[in-house]
Parts: structure tokens; sequence; C-alpha cells
């Protein structure tokens, strides 16, 4: 019913949106001659966010056209790879000639090493990651998956539970066909390192050569965030009674029981509120006086972060059971294909972890967890890193991100890569 709701009083907000819209439209035009003053502006900047607050947000472009490799311009290109009802799974291909100009015969032969970005099923789109990508990009051939939104899957294709997210990054990795570096951000945690155990303890060939856990809930009893506690508050019955609702029609997904992203939304917007109130207090003072960059970066950023994605019932439950009530990787406990999965079978696989020390999602130890659950892993292979003064969304974009993470995650991949080299995780 809640779904049904919220479709409703967006259709019931329309004709205040078209009145909106057709206010900023007639305060920003050129040909009238009362745009530039204060009284204008100010009408402009009132209807305009009005407007944003009550428009659907649908999934952005990546827009990563091109890249900067050795101080020379190289093309980009968006191919999808292969693809499932429930995931995309996209390489971001730089221009074959563009690269061989720019690294060399030798070094753009495979383009470089494979990097596998696993991004987060939790609410937001792949598209979050965009700066991550862009980041990768001059260094590394660049791997992202692209998961579905629930409510655009006919229900014939089926479930998509916990165990079906792990078997989507099992090919991935297949479909990749080298041993890349896998980068799990945020939720995808606890899932890659299964499989990566579970790859280990076959030998597979296709295994990652290294793990990045970014801001990951490998354990997610440690240093408990107010999302964590509310996991151990609440009963399984209480999440699936209040969180999972019908999706409606038109939508082709309609009669599939999903958790919506616009509940998640409002969790992580009223955690925050005051920060967004006031970011959209300042984006208004900015409209009124006609600073643009500012603005702009405002609805870039709200573009994105207003743009949500629903989870299949199944994948939302099974998450909050496997990883948030019962810790079964963390306990040692979680079994994958009917066979236990065993972290101690990570002993030629790099691990890094990443935390952010103002993180509000996943507080610092509960990535790192994943050094003490893994304990053949070679010294010379594990890197821990605590990036002091960013939060959860500071741990993967940004400027300190670029600037001081990106450097040390870039560092870790070599030495993985010549242990590779070398045999010593071959």
């Amino acid at each position: 019913m809640l779904y049904a709701l919220h479709e409703a009083a967006y259709r019931s907000a329309a004709p205040l949106r078209l009145a909106a819209e057709l206010t900023r439209d007639f305060w920003s035009s050129p040909l009238n001659p009362a745009s530039e003053s204060h009284f204008g502006r100010t009408l402009f900047a009132s209807a305009d966010v009005l407007a944003n607050l009550t428009r659907r947000y649908f999934k952005p472009l990546w827009r990563i056209d091109e890249t900067t490799v050795n101080g020379r311009q190289v093309a980009v290109d968006e191919e999808v790879v292969s693809r499932s009802p429930w995931m995309k799974l996209l390489r971001f291909r730089r221009d074959p000639v563009q690269l061989l100009e720019a690294m060399g015969k030798a070094s753009a032969k495979t383009g470089g090493p494979a990097v596998l970005i696993v991004a987060p099923l939790s609410g937001h789109n792949a598209t979050l990651l965009r700066g991550t990508v862009r980041t990768f990009l001059p260094d590394f051939d660049v791997y992202v998956t692209d998961w579905s939104n629930a409510r655009d899957v006919p229900i014939v294709e089926g479930r998509f539970g916990f165990h079906d997210y792990v078997d989507a990054v099992a090919d991935a990795l297949r479909v990749i066909g080298r041993r890349a570096h896998v980068v799990a951000v945020c939720q995808p945690g606890p899932a890659v390192l299964a499989i990566a155990a579970q790859m280990a303890q076959d030998d597979d060939p296709l295994r990652p050569a290294g793990l990045i856990l970014m801001g990951s809930p490998i354990d997610a009893r440690l240093a408990p965030t107010a999302t964590n506690r509310l996991a151990q508050e609440r009963p399984f019955s209480w999440f699936k009674s209040n969180m999972i609702y019908t999706t409606p029609p038109p939508y082709p997904g309609m009669m599939r029981r999903v958790y919506p992203g616009f509940v998640q939304l409002y969790s992580f917007l009223s955690m925050n509120a005051d920060s967004h109130q006031e970011a959209h207090r300042r984006y208004f003072e900015h409209l009124v006086q006609g600073d643009g960059d500012p603005a702009e970066r405002h609805r870039e950023f709200y573009d994105e972060y207003l743009s949500v994605l629903d989870l299949t019932e199944e994948f939302y439950l099974e998450t909050v059971d496997i990883v948030f009530q019962r810790h079964l990787l963390a306990k040692g406990e979680l079994a994958h294909g009917g066979r236990p999965v065993d972290l101690k079978a990570l002993s030629d696989i790099g691990l890094m972890t990443v935390e952010g020390e103002r993180d509000d999602i996943s507080g610092v130890g509960q990535t790192q967890a994943a050094h003490a659950l893994c304990p053949k892993v070679p010294a010379d292979l594990r890197e821990l890193h605590v990036q002091k003064g960013v939060g959860h969304y500071g741990v993967f974009n940004g400027r300190r991100f670029e600037a001081e993470i990106y450097p040390r995650m870039r560092d870790f991949i070599g030495r993985c890569q010549l242990a590779v080299g070398a045999g010593i995780t071959a």
C-alpha cells in the first residue's frame, strides 16, 4: 500500500510541479527584463527548489567519455560485456589506438590490470561510483557491476537473493577472463569475501588477485552505527512486515515484492536531515546570487543521490538476516552453494581494507575485521587504512579519495600484480 500511496502522491503533485517549472522558466528567461533583479532571482530560486523537490529522479548517465593516461587524452566507450535480468557487467573500454600511444606496446596489450568494481545494491544506482571509476581509469582496465532496479524486472524472471548476488560476482570474474582485482564498495563486502574464499577453495584460475573492501559491514557487531543498532533491536519479522511492499503498475515488475528505494532514501535523509537542509539553503542562496558553479555542483550531487532503485524482497531480507542479525560470515557459519565458506582458504589473494574515520554507516572496525578472519593472507599482501576526516561517501569519492586513498589502492594492486607474476599468488 505504501508504494501505491507514494506513486499517487507523486502524480498528485504534477500540477504544482508544472507551475513551479513554468515559473522557473519565466524568471530565468533572458527575454524577461526583470529576470536579473533581486525579486526575479528570488522567484526563480524558489521555483527551482520546489520543482526539484517534487520531480522524479531517473537513473543518471555515466558520462565518462575520456580519461587521461600519461598526459594524453584517451577516449572511453561504455561497453556491456555481459547481461542478465539482474545485472549488466560494464567495461569502460579505453580506445586501443590512443592507449597504445599513451602506454606503449607492452603495457597497452591488456590495458593494465583488470579491476572489477562491485557496486552496492543498497538503494542507489551504480552511477554513484562515477568518481571512483574515473579515478581508476588512467591506470586500470575497469569493469563495474550495474545492478537492475527490481521494479523493472518482470516477476517471471524469478527471485534474486543474497546468494544469487554472490554468484553474479563470480560470473563477472569469469567473464573478465583473467585474475582481476575486486573493489567492493560498502554492502558487497561480505558477498565478495565469500565468493573469493570459495574460488580459492576450488583453486579457480580466475579467483581474484586482490580484494579491496571499502566501508563494508564484514562484522557489523563492531562499532555499531544507527543502521546496525536498528537491525539488532528489531526482530526479523518487523523488517518483513514494515519494509517490504508490492510494486504497483505500470512498472514491468508489478506485483514483485520489493524494498523500495525511496524508503532507503528517506532513511538516509533523516539520518543527516540538518546537513541536507543546510545544503538546500545554500543552494537557494547561490541561485539568488547567480553563483552558478556551486549551484551546479549541488544539482549534480543530488541528481545522483536522489536517484534510487528497489531491492527484491529476498535480497533485502536475506542481507538483514545474514549480515546484520546473525553475522554468519564473521562467525564462520556462512554457507554458499551448499558448502561452508572457509575464509582460511584466502592464502594467495591480497587483502586491503579502507574505512572512513567519520563513517556513520559502517563504523571503523567493521571492515578491518576481515584481516582477523583471513589469517593466511601473506603479510606483505595486506593493508589496513583508516582515512581521517571522511564519512561513508568520502571513502570512495571526492578529493581525499583521489589524493590519499586511491594512491594506496593503486600501490596495493601493484604489489598483488608483482606477486601474481612471481608465482606467489598464482
